[in-house]
């Protein structure tokens, strides 16, 4: 019985023991999981839309993250407090907040000192004609609502889901994305075609591709100078680790143009893309780390891409979207 005991003791005592060893081994483990090429933050240039939030859209209604690197220098306040809110958060009106807390807090101090929730007499008694004012109020509210805020409703209305079915309308802005400069002109739209559609998608396979194979030369090719020091960066830090990323059956599932505008000669675009791929890392005998061959995972991200007017596109920047 009491060897019975210590045995019990002991595996209470070596529970919490390895739990701690296997916590701290998957906190100093390097970070692989999502090792795919942009997996690791938001990063590149959008000229002067850089540290302006990209508008939603219907594959990245919450917009995206925030830069965390680029070349560019910040030269203003970042915009991107409003785009993380959520749909109906964004959608209020100070107006529409104002009213109803008053009107709210005026029924509570009605209840308080017992004139009723509108303090028409009826009492803290008066079930009826509290669930009277409380519809009214509703009512009143929803009317303000669609009245003040009806024209925001098509914010995230897209059109089509996949670059190769055609051009697709963009967003409007909210908020309207401001100068590098500080001021509050923004550059001019252009408009994407299905050929630009169909590029986006061949450089999300084809810069996945060339990461699995450490390809600079054709990373060059494919991305500005800036985005191809990050790769490179990455890939670097893979070998100093002792391993290896590929990333396979890329699959583009849905994408939308978020802005597209003209600016000092080049012309930008920033679309929403959600694709899937098979994305596994190995060390350097060949075990797999992280991530499974035979399953796909999914991400989301919002890729710009820019061009000299008449030229091809090439990607300036990537962040995750939110």
């Amino acid at each position: 019985m009491v060897h019975h005991i210590r045995g019990k003791n002991s595996m209470h005592s070596i529970r919490p023991l390895l739990a701690g060893t296997i916590a701290l081994a998957l906190a100093l483990s390097p970070g692989l999981a999502e090792a795919r090429a942009g997996s690791r933050g938001s990063f590149g240039s959008r000229g002067s839309m850089t540290y302006s939030a990209p508008p939603r859209t219907n594959v990245a209604p919450y917009s995206a993250q925030p830069m965390q690197r680029s070349f560019t220098p910040n030269t203003t306040q970042p915009s991107y407090a409003s785009p993380y809110a959520s749909p109906y958060q964004r959608s209020r009106s100070p107006f529409v907040s104002g009213l109803m807390g008053g009107l709210i807090g005026a029924g509570i101090g009605g209840l308080l000192f017992g004139h009723g929730f509108m303090g028409n007499g009826l009492g803290f008694s008066g079930l009826f004609g509290l669930l009277l004012q409380l519809a009214l109020i509703f009512f009143i509210g929803r009317f303000l609502f669609r009245t003040f805020l009806s024209g925001r409703s098509s914010l995230a209305a897209n059109g089509p889901g996949v670059f190769a079915r055609g051009p697709m309308p963009g967003p409007t802005p909210d908020p309207p994305p401001m100068s590098a400069s500080g001021g509050g002109n923004n550059p001019p739209p252009i408009a994407i075609s299905p050929a630009d559609y169909q590029q986006f998608e061949q450089l999300l396979k084809g810069i996945q591709a060339a990461w699995t194979a450490h390809d600079l030369n054709a990373l060059q090719a494919m991305a500005t100078p800036e985005m191809v020091s990050y790769f490179s960066e990455q890939l670097s830090d893979q070998v100093s680790r002792g391993v290896r990323n590929t990333v396979g059956d890329v699959r583009l599932l849905q994408g939308d143009l978020s802005q597209a505008w003209a600016e000092a000669g080049r012309e930008y675009a920033t679309v929403a893309m959600r694709f899937s791929m098979v994305d596994v890392t190995r060390d350097m005998s060949g075990r797999i780390v992280d991530g499974d061959p035979n399953e796909h995972v999914t991400a989301t991200e919002l890729w710009t891409f820019v061009r000299s007017r008449g030229g091809h596109w090439i990607l300036s920047a990537i962040q995750q979207a939110r």
